[in-house]
């Protein structure tokens, strides 16, 4: 069964090769790849490839990155909130990203929301969106979060039934983006216990 687990160096063959299997294309809850520097905030900046995220050594870095983003104290660039990457596993295979943005700016507010991820082509249509989805809401609710805004382009009908299935209520579109609120769900664990 899927579950969503914090970057770990250890899927780092299957998730090269689910990066060449999106072919380019976006990959919502993943993150950017390129950041420039912001001395403004003491953010360092950093540009990763997929050539260089062969080395190990490399990954290890990339998932030290993505690890850093949830801490609120952690450096980053103006307009950016702190946020949980996540990706979703079976077993040692790599499936897709999921991330869980701990506050919104008004970008998020109007584009982005709360919550992104992707699945990789040969792991859709098998309900691991779904799946990782019920375990970020857990997530949101272990932080203290009681609702979470979602989006999905209007016509992603696929994303727009993941939502929809999560209990997630329509509220509007803005600029070609079905913008939806779910509650999250509530757990007696501690923060991040949800996480495998």
């Amino acid at each position: 069964m899927a579950q969503i687990v914090r970057p770990d160096a250890r899927y780092r063959h299957s998730y090269l090769a689910a990066h060449d299997e999106f072919d380019g294309a976006h990959r919502d809850g993943d993150g950017e790849w390129e950041q420039a520097a912001d001395p403004a905030t003491g953010f360092e900046g950093y540009t990763f490839t997929r050539e260089g995220l062969a080395d190990k050594d490399e990954f290890i870095r990339f998932v030290r990155s993505r690890r850093a983003e949830e801490l609120p104290e952690s450096p980053r660039p103006a307009g950016h909130v702190p946020c949980t990457f996540l990706w979703i596993v079976e077993g040692d295979e790599y499936l897709g990203s999921i991330a869980l943005r701990h506050e919104l700016n008004d970008f998020l507010l109007e584009q982005g929301g709360h919550i992104g991820y992707s699945i990789r082509p040969s792991a859709r249509r098998q309900g691991h969106a779904t799946t990782a989805l019920r375990q970020v809401l857990e997530l949101a609710g272990e932080l203290g979060m009681e609702r979470v805004l979602l989006t999905c382009d209007e016509d992603n009908p696929a994303s727009r039934a993941t939502i929809e299935h999560a209990g997630g209520e329509y509220e509007d579109s803005r600029a070609g983006k079905r913008r939806y609120w779910v509650t999250a769900i509530t757990t007696d664990r501690p923060a991040g216990a949800v996480i495998g």
